[in-house]
């Protein structure tokens, strides 16, 4: 797969190092000279550019990019390198990170974003998972789907313990994509039992939320809600 980075600060290096590892093809593109250390990151390819102009993008190589990761600390230039990676280059898949909160509105569709990446929002939601166990934590939103990524620890009184995936009736619009058991992933088939303290990693919408916490944790939801 095929990355290109528009901003090459810290975020956006650690990124790139994480994709090489992964064997991942990366670029990574900054306007800032100062933002050129290439020996931090040697396997990357380097681009001395505007990552907010045509000519710039045409020259990284945008329209063979299989995925634009906006990671600048301007929210400005992270838009507009979504808009301009979609609309211009027929990017199938953007990634933008969110650096003020205030700004998270918008960072959809129509400025050509995929998924937006909110630092505080993910650190908030990390740091609920840390305290809370039994209650869903939202991680992120797929703007064009209006889909989250949730995560719930399975308390060890939770009825569904001992049960197999495939027997569990997800409400619509639900799937585990995921399962953490003792810090280590775990990819869920029908036959996988759960256990307490599982992390489980869903897909669904806002509308079932409510509908998995009674199934996840009755206990936890009020009596006629």
């Amino acid at each position: 797969m095929r990355v290109v980075i528009a901003g090459a600060g810290s975020v956006g290096r650690s990124i790139a190092r994480e994709l090489l590892a992964s064997g991942h093809q990366v670029l990574l593109i900054d306007k800032e000279p100062a933002a050129m250390r290439m020996q931090s990151v040697p396997e990357a390819e380097w681009l001395l550019a505007d990552a907010c102009e045509l000519g710039s993008l045409n020259e990284a190589g945008l329209e063979d990019a299989d995925v634009l990761v906006a990671a600048s600390g301007d929210d400005k230039v992270n838009l507009v390198s979504s808009l301009l990676a979609k609309t211009e280059f027929g990017v199938p898949r953007t990634v933008a990170r969110v650096n003020n909160p205030k700004n998270e509105w918008m960072f959809d569709d129509a400025w050509g974003v995929d998924v937006a990446v909110s630092t505080p929002r993910l650190m908030t939601a990390l740091v609920e998972e840390a305290v809370n166990i039994g209650d869903l934590v939202r991680i992120f939103t797929f703007q064009q789907s209006r889909a989250n990524m949730l995560e719930f620890t399975l308390p060890p009184d939770s009825p569904l313990v001992g049960t197999t995936v495939g027997e569990v009736r997800w409400p619509p619009d639900t799937v585990l994509v995921g399962i953490i058991r003792e810090e280590r992933p775990i990819a869920p088939s029908p036959d996988d039992a759960l256990e307490g303290h599982d992390e489980l990693l869903l897909v669904s919408t806002v509308e079932q939320e409510h509908e998995l916490r009674r199934l996840l944790a009755p206990g936890l939801v009020a009596p006629g809600s």
